[in-house]
């Protein structure tokens, strides 16, 4: 047990000291301990329990204390020794139980270390006992395309699948209850999700991580904070009742905290004794009505117990106000609670009173019950007590005759009590016999209930399954809009294209007539030119520009050659084998310098006397360079012919 108490500092600042007391039911160890090092401790010798007298020593609001439940080892609970949502003063607690107290950090940590090891206390808990295990990609399947990031891909979905199987298969050996949802993808899955019926220290699976998965561990949070009694044992506790067709019972311990409540329209008398039975002995029952109606009566008289009552009917908004910090499903479970807590309002001084007289180490639910329901005063019912210790040490019995103790008289009164419940049992066993065809019928009910559950459970598997599907359509949906998107915005440019290269300009202004369109190729390559011809068309007419005329060969200058486009403008020279396969086939290329070009993102346009005048000079080039190419190809036969000449002389 580590019994942990704020020694200096703010738990709300960056550094709180605390003391801390180790406790192992015979030794104690102490020591102040920064919070670092608390944790540190926690979390390498991982005790049972942490115990405090207040839960926001250790957190400085609801958040913080989640992720302190949260860091917890899985065997190790945060025990509020003090009460639940309405905590006692630890100096009360440690005086009923007979454990010594101190104001000093250290002697209250001390006290919630022994408080907590005789089970006194309240397990603080934020989590169900549900928990997610989620398989999952352990990295990203993006890649750079083609065929290689297909296969990695589906690589990665295949192996959380198998992950993904190997879990649901260890789930299954341990017997575990488990809903599992996956979302699937190209070669496998993307993840898949296990809600497990258990904490994670029963599920036989680990967080790892592992190159292509990950497996993550996680238990569900609760909406708030729940309080869980370490021990329930059947301590003396103040009843409220509220009869009638739905008949609700309260329990209510002698410190004013709620213990239990539950409410039912089938379970007949000896069902409702048997649950409060099972949950504690009664000292006062309570109803929220005068006079007490016959039903709740009768509950009194079986357990012997004081009745209370108000002075008159206890109003709703009362009711309300009273419980307004207890949980309850319906009206008859707030007025029974309303009756017992009022109850112990009622009675609240004089148990703190009795418990003030109380000897360390003796419980004070017995001596409750003699001066509260037995009518004993707090010093009879404790000389009692002595005596019947002292008898049972002297372990000697007096034949003389003398007057009947309390013990004895108590002794009698529930033998008594037994022959009012065997009484009231001959009762019950002719009202069984009556009831056993509805609770036949019941049955049958039951079993039509059970099979309609069954299916709205499987409705409900199938409704997520739809809802995931949906998901996954409305994300594949988005993407095709997108797409959509791209394409349309390349339907637009390629339609402005189309206008430049059919229109007769008749629609434009007057100062843009005379204009002819441009098609820009970024490269003097045949992938280059492919491309461009799938994005916008290339066709026989039309002015074409490199912005890098370089490096094309001479089956990348055919491919253009076929285009026959009206004039080719380059920017950088061409190689020599283009140049001459362009020669050839006719195609007239220009300096891009020497025509004007205005580019508006994939369009261009240039002057159409700049464009005739550059195909112009080009077809004066090449007359010039057949000409030169002729007086060469004369000069070579002149000169071939003379030496031919001088060899037969």
């Amino acid at each position: 047990m580590f019994g942990v108490d704020v020694q200096s500092g703010d738990v709300r600042g960056d550094a709180p000291s605390y003391a801390l007391v180790i406790f192992d039911g015979e030794t104690l160890e102490r020591d102040v301990v920064s919070r670092r090092k608390l944790r540190r401790l926690i979390d390498s010798r991982e005790p049972a329990i942490v115990a405090t007298d207040n839960m926001y020593e250790l957190a400085s609001d609801k958040d913080e204390l989640v992720n302190v439940l949260r860091e917890l080892p899985a065997g190790t609970k945060l025990v509020q020794v003090t009460g639940d949502e309405r905590p006692e003063p630890l100096s009360r607690v440690a005086k009923r139980h007979g454990v010594p107290y101190d104001k000093q950090p250290m002697a209250e940590a001390e006290a919630a270390a022994r408080l907590a090891a005789g089970n006194v206390g309240y397990e603080v808990s934020a989590f169900t006992d549900t928990t997610e295990v989620k398989v999952a990609r352990g990295r990203s399947t993006g890649g750079g395309g083609g065929f290689s990031e297909d296969r990695y891909t589906r690589r990665i979905h295949g192996a959380v699948k198998t992950t993904a199987r190997e879990v649901e298969s260890d789930l299954d050996a341990a017997g575990l209850d488990y809903e599992k949802a996956v979302t699937e993808k190209y070669g496998g899955y993307a993840n898949a999700v296990f809600e497990v019926e258990g904490r994670p220290a029963d599920i036989p699976v680990s967080e790892h991580r592992n190159g292509d998965t990950r497996i993550e561990i996680e238990r569900l949070q609760r909406d708030g904070i729940e309080f869980r009694p370490l021990a329930k044992r059947r301590d003396h506790v103040l009843v409220g009742v509220d009869p009638g067709t739905t008949t609700a019972v309260a329990i209510v311990g002698l410190e004013g905290s709620v213990l239990d409540v539950y409410s039912t329209r089938t379970d007949d008398t000896a069902a409702v004794t048997e649950w409060i039975v099972e949950r504690g002995r009664p000292v006062v029952v309570a109803a929220d009505v005068t006079p007490m109606p016959n039903t709740v009566e009768k509950l009194r008289r079986s357990f012997d117990a004081a009745g209370w009552v108000p002075d008159s009917d206890l109003p709703v908004d009362e009711k309300q106000h009273r419980t307004r910090e207890v949980p309850y499903d319906n009206d008859h479970e707030r007025d029974a609670l309303a009756a017992a807590l009022s109850a112990y309002d009622d009675h609240e001084d004089q148990i703190d009173r009795i418990a003030a007289k109380v000897p360390p180490k003796a419980e004070v639910g017995p001596i409750v019950a003699d001066v509260v329901a037995g009518e004993h005063s707090v010093e009879s019912a404790l000389a009692a007590r002595e005596d019947d210790e002292s008898d049972d040490e002297a372990g000697e019995t007096s034949h003389e005759p003398r007057e009947l103790t309390p013990e004895e008289k108590k002794i009698r009164r529930l033998e008594a009590r037994v022959e009012r419940l065997e009484s009231h049992t001959e009762d019950l066993k002719d009202t069984i016999a009556s009831k056993n065809d509805r609770i036949d019928e019941y049955e049958r009910k039951l079993e039509r209930a059970r099979s309609e559950q069954r299916t709205e459970a499987r409705k409900r598997r199938e409704v997520t399954r739809l809802e995931r599907e949906n998901d996954r359509l409305q994300r594949e949906l988005e993407d095709e809009r997108e797409r959509v998107e791209d394409l349309e915005g390349k339907l637009e440019r390629l339609k402005a294209l189309w206008k430049l290269d059919h229109s007769n300009f008749a629609d434009v202004s007057e100062k843009r007539e005379g204009l002819v369109p441009v098609k820009i190729v970024e490269k003097f390559t045949t992938e280059a030119i492919r491309d461009a011809d799938e994005r916008f068309g290339l066709a026989s007419g039309d002015v074409i520009m490199f912005r890098d005329a370089t490096g094309a060969g001479r089956s990348t200058a055919e491919r253009l050659a076929d285009i026959d486009p009206r004039l080719v403008l380059r920017q950088g020279g061409l190689s020599d084998a283009s140049d001459e396969v362009l020669f050839e086939q006719r195609v007239p290329v220009a300096d891009a310098e020497e025509v004007t070009v205005q580019e508006v993102d994939e369009l261009a346009v240039a002057r159409e006397r700049e464009v005739d005048a550059a195909i112009e000079e080009w077809n004066d080039w090449v007359a010039e360079r057949k000409r030169e190419r002729n007086q060469q190809m004369v000069d070579r036969l002149i000169s071939e012919h003379r030496a031919s000449d001088r060899g037969e002389s």
